[in-house]
């Protein structure tokens, strides 16, 4: 039997991709948040993909702050945007 793949929804381009294939970013009970590498860190978690251009929309359509209902310190938005370029080189 085939084992099931979990999807997850980049919240940049809104495609359904299984959840390796993404990054995850936690904000923690304590509100801090954090790129999730491993995808194990405790917290609530959000997806987008590996591409600078759905970091883009997500920042536009504020998705982040909507998928947390907080805002979201610009260290994370610059983070994020460093660990992308680090991907794609």
């Amino acid at each position: 039997m085939a084992k099931k793949v979990p999807l997850r929804q980049c919240l940049g381009c809104r495609e359904m991709m299984p959840k390796s294939e993404l990054i995850r970013i936690v904000r923690s009970n304590d509100g801090q948040f954090a790129v999730d590498a491993t995808g194990k860190l405790n917290g609530r978690g959000a997806y987008i993909c590996k591409k600078s251009e759905c970091l883009k929309k997500a920042v536009g359509s504020k998705a982040l702050e909507k998928a947390f209902k907080v805002s979201i310190p610009a260290e994370v938005y610059e983070q994020l945007d460093k660990e992308l370029r680090d991907i794609e080189e």
